[in-house]
């Protein structure tokens, strides 16, 4: 059970440090004018970090656990972790869509042009709400999955830092 507990809080210190990365990720975006290659990449690299200190725990040692498990807490835990990796593919669809006209009209490399994103391609304006929509889903059931984590965490391990 010790081994367990070190295993467990190791994992829910790994998963609570993605969310910084989720901020700063988002942060990034929010924070400039015009959105060149390098800040899309760079968005994405500490995404992607986030991503996988979530993503790693939860199919490293999360879901092959599951089998052993019942409950409805960890029901109800694991359909919010569902929700957030579907949004996320929603969201997925949007940017590919996205990535995709403006790298056609060139404009990572040249951001100084006057356009409206919205002229560049009849669908985007829908694409960038399926974007803002994933996104959205993303954090809000992640934030859901996370807390119901950590309640779990607290319950079957009887922790309580308070």
């Amino acid at each position: 059970m010790n081994s367990e507990l070190a295993v467990a809080t190791a994992i829910a210190l790994v998963v609570t440090a993605s969310f910084p990365f989720y901020l700063y990720g988002a942060w990034i975006i929010i924070d400039a004018d015009v959105v060149t290659w390098s800040v899309l990449t760079r968005h994405l690299s500490v995404i992607g970090v986030g991503l996988a200190l979530t993503t790693v725990p939860v199919v490293g040692w999360m879901i092959p656990r599951t089998l052993d498990q019942t409950g409805g807490l960890l029901a109800v835990h694991a359909f919010f972790g569902l929700q957030a990796y579907a949004m996320l593919l929603v969201a997925l669809t949007g940017i590919v869509r996205i990535l995709q006209v403006k790298i056609t009209h060139d404009l990572y490399s040249d951001p100084g042009q006057e356009v409206d994103l919205d002229d560049l391609h009849e669908n985007m304006r829908a694409w960038r709400r399926r974007l803002r929509v994933g996104v959205f889903g993303y954090v809000f059931f992640w934030l859901l999955a996370y807390i119901l984590g950590i309640v779990r965490y607290i319950l079957r391990y009887q922790v309580l830092w308070i």
